[in-house]
């Protein structure tokens, strides 16, 4: 099993989670990460460390969500390895209290030119 970044991290992209995963699993996008599902060792500790509840153990994904499970494994692919922390987007404060972001996803890596 691997666990899972949801929608709730769009626009957010808060980092905590980076800093204790042991295995470096996390991938950054423009404005949000994925779980690398290959690297991944299910040890749940990024869990308690996400301010907007946007990680689940891919078999306790909400039923919304689930299409975050082929995103993350895609993505994934693509996009670098984030292994330390660094700020939130500028305005994350306030995307963390919006649900309904999956239309703002932007698929490029964190690496590639705006």
């Amino acid at each position: 099993m691997t666990h899972v970044v949801t929608e709730a991290c769009i626009n957010c992209k808060y980092t905590d989670c980076v800093d204790v995963c042991p295995v470096d699993a996390f991938r950054e996008g423009k404005n949000m990460l994925v779980i690398d599902p290959d690297e991944c060792i299910d040890c749940a500790v990024c869990i308690p460390e996400c301010p907007v509840a946007a990680i689940f153990p891919e078999e306790d994904v909400p039923k919304d969500q689930r299409k975050y499970i082929p995103i993350n494994a895609d993505l994934a692919r693509k996009w670098p390895v984030i292994a330390r922390t660094h700020a939130a987007l500028p305005d994350a404060d306030d995307w963390a209290k919006v649900e309904e972001k999956a239309q703002l996803l932007d698929e490029r890596s964190a690496k590639e030119p705006d």
